[in-house]
């Protein structure tokens, strides 16, 4: 079993529960103003490089 999960397994098993793009965006946007440093966590665990990280971080702060 891999330890980690790509952000396209993410976004699969998201749709695959029937969320679309304004409730994964609202997902991420609760996530981040509830606890950021768990979003952190959780965007170092899916592997995405630093800079990806901030950007994802600013646009739903």
């Amino acid at each position: 079993m891999n330890a980690t999960v790509t952000v396209e397994e993410w976004v699969a098993r998201f749709k695959g529960i029937g969320l679309d793009q304004a409730a994964m965006e609202q997902w991420h946007r609760l996530f981040e103003q509830q606890n950021p440093a768990g979003h952190q966590s959780f965007l170092e665990w899916l592997g995405l490089p630093e800079n990806k990280i901030v950007e994802i971080r600013t646009k739903y702060a």
